[in-house]
């Protein structure tokens, strides 16, 4: 509770500051718009910015879809059949060492300027920490338990869904978690590069019309969506890891 307050408290200092800054300073709005006229300019734009946010939304959705199926069949086909998971080793990283922002002009001649060229940016950027994540937790869990498992005549498929599924489960959720916060930043990028709607095609837009207040108005938007992106996984972490313990005040050092 402290601390929230301590933040909200943080942050409306440098909104006086800024808001004080820019009006004594008589900086011309098409540079730099004081707090009070984009939040005006947010009130006013907002069925438009709604709109759009509709379309980047739709992108990060089916992108996350796309990159968490496939990020979860890698790494159970790498974890399974290790001679396959070391030859997609390679690939894996380099889908992360060449910048998926620099094909996405290619993208866009291939396939287009509809939502086809975002959905795939979206997708290859959020499948990296997803099936490097779900990886690590399959591997995480002792083979003592898995020995014992099969000695009691327990298949794989069941020591997958009993054993080796919960355990990975929070590694899952964390690059999760990851990949959701990077695909936001891709949809843009996307929409930047060649779009015809969403948060980037209306920030790109404002820029050519020096409508700054309309650019920080659309980027405060796309803030609070990822903030509510970021925020719905965590409550489904804590829904799907209900039965794990959670840690005492008193170790962790609350008082």
């Amino acid at each position: 509770m402290r601390q929230g307050l301590t933040s909200t408290g943080l942050l409306l200092a440098i909104l006086a500051l800024w808001e004080g800054g820019v009006r004594l300073a008589h900086v011309p709005p098409y540079l730099l718009p004081p707090p009070s006229r984009i939040l005006a300019t947010l009130v006013e734009d907002l069925p438009l910015l709604l709109h759009h946010t509709g379309i980047t939304l739709s992108e990060v959705g089916l992108g996350l879809l796309l990159g968490a199926a496939g990020g979860i069949t890698v790494a159970l086909v790498g974890f399974y059949v290790p001679a396959i998971g070391r030859a997609l080793h390679p690939f894996l990283l380099a889908s992360q060492v060449v910048p998926v922002f620099a094909i996405a002009p290619l993208l866009v001649l291939w396939f287009g300027y509809g939502r086809g060229p975002k959905v795939i940016v979206v997708s290859l950027i959020s499948f990296f920490p997803i099936a490097v994540s779900l990886g690590e937790g399959l591997r995480a869990v002792g083979e003592d338990l898995v020995n014992l498992l099969r000695t009691l005549g327990a298949g794989e498929g069941k020591i997958l869904r009993l054993v080796r599924l919960p355990a990975a489960t929070p590694f899952a959720l964390a690059g999760l978690k990851i990949g959701a916060t990077l695909a936001l930043a891709g949809a843009i990028i996307g929409e930047w590069i060649g779009g015809t709607g969403g948060l980037g095609y209306v920030m790109i837009q404002a820029n050519a019309l020096l409508r700054v207040d309309r650019v920080f108005a659309a980027l405060l938007v796309l803030t609070l969506l990822g903030v509510g992106l970021f925020s719905s996984l965590s409550l489904l972490e804590r829904y799907l890891l209900r039965w794990r313990p959670q840690p005492s005040r008193d170790k962790i050092g609350v008082r």
